[in-house]
């Protein structure tokens, strides 16, 4: 079922009365007056689609956004009141571990007869996890990426977090993969959007070449030809573990346009075969705010040459 399609089946549920009653008790006007037995019946018909969930919540509808206390997960407790009627309480949600932002907080400041509705997002979430084993733990990661991602908004500006977070959500796989690009100092970030394909780009946007990447060679080939004092490890298969491509020279030179990175490190970048054929790798930097391209040896390394990586959600 599509968002439109839930929409237009709970505003034909719509009763004048509760719409009324919600009104009096201070709900605002973005209400369909459906009865809670109703709710649960489309919630039903849906049954378990996250996307839809967060595009329910993202419409601001009362009877999407709020829920009944009794579905609160086993064990929760009132002392945590950060987020939007606690959803990160519901089983659902446990499972797939979204943050709890203040910013949807709806219970505070609600009545009680108002803030006990069941929301449809809510139960597309829970409807049929209960069996699941629990997922990796998220939450951190994504509250990081949603706030780097709104204080650095002239990277994105035609980008909406929402749509980036439903498309992550889709594809949890993906944050397996920026949580080791964030563990390893890379701070990745939304820097566009794929016009044939949709997707969102993230890249490492860190000031300096990632941390946790610096000290290695270019790639196996390399590492394997260099008799002594040997790194530990090459930047095309770290790369390729943590499941990033290493920008190429044009990829680089992009980023730049949106920020000033490598002023005091440099990073790897992909190497045309033919260089690479005669032992060389490229390399690039930023200095005197023009952008450079080097070439050395593919064996060589050094403590302020790590790799930027990039990647498609």
């Amino acid at each position: 079922m599509t968002l439109e399609e839930t929409l237009a089946q709970l505003e034909a549920l719509g009763n004048e009365k509760v719409r009324a009653m919600h009104r009096k008790n201070g709900a605002g006007d973005n209400l369909y007056g459906v009865k809670r037995g109703d709710i649960r019946k489309v919630a039903a018909k849906i049954k378990s689609d996250h996307v839809l969930a967060l595009a329910l919540w993202d419409t601001g509808n009362l009877e999407a956004r709020h829920r009944h206390p009794s579905s609160r997960a086993p064990g929760a407790r009132h002392r945590d009141r950060r987020g939007a009627g606690h959803l990160s309480r519901l089983p659902g949600f446990q499972r797939l571990h979204l943050p709890v932002r203040a910013d949807l907080d709806q219970r505070n400041g609600l009545p009680r007869r108002t803030r006990d509705l069941i929301p449809v997002a809510t139960l597309v979430l829970t409807l049929k996890r209960h069996d699941r084993m629990p997922a990796p733990d998220y939450s951190t990661l994504i509250q990081t990426l949603e706030d780097r991602f709104a204080h650095n908004m002239p990277r994105h500006p035609e980008v909406v977090w929402g749509d980036v977070l439903a498309r992550l959500l889709a594809q949890p796989e993906k944050l397996g993969v920026l949580e080791a690009m964030e563990e390893t100092g890379g701070e990745p970030d939304v820097i566009g959007r794929d016009a044939k394909t949709g997707a969102f780009v993230f890249c490492d946007c860190a000031p300096e070449s990632p941390k946790g990447r610096r000290s290695l060679c270019y790639d196996r080939k390399a590492l394997d030809a260099r008799k002594e004092n040997k790194p530990g490890g090459n930047a095309q298969e770290m790369a390729a573990e943590m499941g990033v491509e290493l920008l190429t020279e044009a990829q680089y030179r992009e980023l730049q346009e949106l920020g000033e990175f490598d002023r005091k490190t440099s990073s790897w970048v992909q190497t045309p075969e033919r260089i690479r054929k005669l032992g060389g790798a490229l390399f690039c930097d930023r200095r005197y705010d023009t952008v450079f391209v080097y070439h050395n040896g593919a064996e060589s390394y050094y403590a302020a040459r790590g790799f930027r990586g990039r990647l498609s959600v």
